[in-house]
């Protein structure tokens, strides 16, 4: 994954601020591992096409708070950085278990986070399905590693490359404006979530041979399109949670603990905190 818009590389200049500055910005621990080399997709052979240094982090500032998109980054990071094989099936199952990973960890926040009974019940839910499945996937994408190569991850115009590069880009083009209830946001994120799942899920049923992993994506699709719907109509009935986040000013040499939520002062460099966008 290319560099993504929720971290900064943001350097300190001048020989006064060197020993105040930190040369990268840190995330918060829990998206430490987000950031990935500017040519880490190249590097490790992905699939044509996979980048997601594009990803709209809608709100900006709401973005750069949110555990939840930096879960969400982590995840597509991974799976940019994995090497296809060039076996639908193979390939398939170990970017699907990495996706369900993501949600597993997205549940996680929200069971931390959320207060909402429904989204709460929904993201344990998720987590107990997304690891049943990681489990049977385990197995399936071992047996696969010998496999056959069937399709070109290289070429864009190959079939299965292109269908499951469209499920990414659908995923980071529909990524929701952020907002200050937690509860609103897990239900957002997991609905973008849900539905790359199961585009990547047609893919598989497009253009997979193995018979085991095309049920499973069956299900996939069939358990996931009726969670969508209950997001959905959780969200048509909170439209009151849809209150947007407090601004979020920063450091614009990107101090460590600059970021507040207002106007002032860095308390290491004493700039101006600049309001993000």
């Amino acid at each position: 994954m290319k560099k993504s818009a929720l971290f900064f590389a943001a350097l300190c200049s001048g020989t006064l601020l060197l020993g105040s500055c930190n040369s990268d910005k840190k995330a918060d621990t829990t998206a430490a591992t987000t950031s990935a080399p500017a040519d880490s997709a190249a590097a490790s052979g992905g699939m044509a096409g996979m980048d997601h240094a594009g990803m709209n982090h809608a709100g900006t500032g709401a973005a750069a708070a949110s555990p939840l998109m930096a879960s969400m980054d982590e995840m597509m990071a991974k799976m940019d950085a994995m090497k296809p094989k060039g076996n639908t099936d193979h390939d398939f199952a170990h970017m699907m278990m990495e996706h369900h990973k993501g949600a597993v960890a997205m549940a996680d926040i929200e069971l931390r986070d959320g207060k909402d009974a429904t989204m709460r019940q929904m993201a344990e839910k998720i987590k107990a399905d997304q690891q049943k499945e990681i489990g049977e996937l385990e197995p399936i994408a071992e047996r696969l590693d010998a496999a056959p190569t069937n399709y070109k991850p290289q070429d864009p115009a190959d079939p299965f490359t292109a269908q499951m590069k469209t499920s990414m880009d659908h995923m980071m083009k529909n990524m929701p404006t952020l907002v200050a209830d937690p509860d609103m946001n897990f239900n957002m994120l997991m609905t973008v979530h849900h539905q790359s799942a199961m585009d990547m899920a047609e893919a598989e049923l497009a253009h997979g041979k193995d018979t085991k992993l095309k049920e499973m994506a069956q299900k996939m699709i069939d358990a996931q399109k009726k969670e969508i719907e209950q997001f959905k109509a959780w969200h048509a009935k909170n439209a009151d949670k849809m209150k947007p986040t407090a601004a979020v000013y920063e450091c614009p040499m990107g101090c460590e603990g600059s970021q507040s939520t207002k106007p002032g002062k860095c308390p290491t460099c004493e700039m101006e905190l600049v309001k993000k966008a």
